[in-house]
């Protein structure tokens, strides 16, 4: 992937001098360090819009970092969709069939792949097997992205055995370590840029400019859900939050904003699921990159919403949280994986399960605008403080420079 994007200098602004002046230490460590990053795909997904600012922020500071992507067919990642599913506790069967189609697609790509780094970090779960095929004096980092808490016991048996030549495992969370590579794992969460499209200020005729391109009305109570038509987000709660909310608002409305990922055939079906579930309701927009929604039109759509609903039944760490704190908006979700770390209950949000405590959380925002405004400033500087993309990279850093000191956690 050949990406341009924005220099340590301009994250200055939102990090205080002492934790530039580590990072600059850090980085002269490591000048001319080369840094590989692998993962599925180049666009839609929390992971493909970190790699897109992570990179060049690494390269600017003088290391020598580079992007693969690997390529594979639809059936490679019908089965990963299978991987990501059973890890995170669906009892699915995956067949012997299945299992030769990956590590053959793994293999093939090992050989197209440049895999030039010193330190080669591989995200989630389907490129895992790459250390297999290409094994070469590299120092190997697994970057899972979803919940492990609870995985499929038959498949991890299975799956973990492709992770045996990983130095160091990271995951969003201490919870989804799993004991035989707890000695060599750690938890950092994943971070938004608040310099890109997505993130960064808006003008009031850029956010007019995407209202008026969708016909919505800013004047009305406007709740938002972004996510991706996955079975683990539970869009079919958050249609169910909302029609609870309308009998109190009667002009409340819901948009539903997603990205399609090529390397996420699932989740076709399940957007006709929910675009059928929604029926003709005039109050439920569904919008995804499809109609033209790409990041600065989300960056809008979240800037003018009054409330961010999560309804996800499990969840990674769940970017999408940070996303809407920062732009002052609070959130309703329900209290799974790294969505607990960023939404403080009664602070920023409100943390609820079921579906009319949910509804009813949203209302009590919806009707209180001061408790609004207050949350939406303490949820901007949560983020601020713990989620930015400055916070991601030093932890980086200082991860490669201990593995370079020959600290590989055994």
């Amino acid at each position: 992937m050949e990406i341009e994007g924005r220099r340590f200098e301009e994250y200055l602004p939102f990090i205080d001098e002492e934790t530039k002046e580590r990072i600059v230490a850090l980085a002269a460590k490591l000048e001319g360090l080369k840094l590989t990053h692998v993962n599925a795909t180049s666009f839609g997904g929390g992971v493909a819009e970190i790699l897109r600012s992570l990179i060049p922020l690494m390269n600017s500071v003088g290391l020598k970092c580079e992007w693969e992507v690997i390529e594979a067919p639809n059936d490679f990642f019908n089965v990963t969709k299978k991987f990501h599913n059973t890890l995170q506790g669906a009892d699915i069967e995956i067949s012997q069939e299945e299992w030769e189609l990956y590590e053959k697609v793994v293999e093939e790509n090992v050989r197209k792949l440049k895999l030039a780094g010193d330190f080669i970090v591989v995200h989630d779960p389907q490129p895992a097997a790459i250390p297999i095929y290409h094994n070469n004096g590299k120092r190997w980092i697994w970057r899972c992205h979803i919940d492990l808490s609870t995985p499929n016991e038959s498949i991890w048996k299975r799956f973990s055995k492709y992770l045996r030549s990983y130095e160091r495992y990271i995951f969003h969370l201490e919870e989804y370590f799993q004991p035989d590579l707890r000695g060599r794992s750690m938890a950092f969460p994943p971070s938004i840029d608040p310099l890109s499209d997505k993130n960064r200020e808006l003008s009031e005729r850029e956010i007019k400019s995407v209202l008026e391109r969708f016909n919505i009305d800013p004047s009305r109570p406007i709740i938002t859900v972004v996510a991706r038509f996955d079975p683990w987000k539970d869009l079919k709660s958050a249609v169910d939050v909302f029609r609870k909310v309308k009998e109190e608002v009667k002009n409340a409305c819901l948009i539903i904003i997603s990205a399609m990922a090529h390397d996420d055939p699932e989740g076709w079906i399940l957007y006709e699921e929910v675009k059928k579930y929604v029926g003709k309701d005039p109050d439920i927009r569904i919008l995804t990159n499809i109609d033209g929604v790409g990041n600065l039109e989300v960056n809008a759509l979240q800037r003018v919403s009054t409330v961010a609903l999560h309804t996800a039944i499990r969840e990674g760490f769940g970017l999408v949280i940070s996303e809407a704190l920062w732009k002052g908006v609070p959130v309703v979700a329900r209290p799974v994986g790294g969505v607990k770390l960023q939404v403080i209950n009664d602070f920023n949000g409100y943390l609820e399960w079921n579906v009319n405590d949910l509804a009813r959380k949203v209302v009590k925002l919806i009707q209180d605008p001061a408790k609004r405004r207050l949350f939406g400033e303490r949820g901007r500087e949560t983020v601020r403080k713990q989620f930015l993309i400055t916070s991601h990279f030093e932890r980086y850093l200082k991860l490669v420079e201990e593995m370079g000191r020959g600290k590989t956690g055994e």
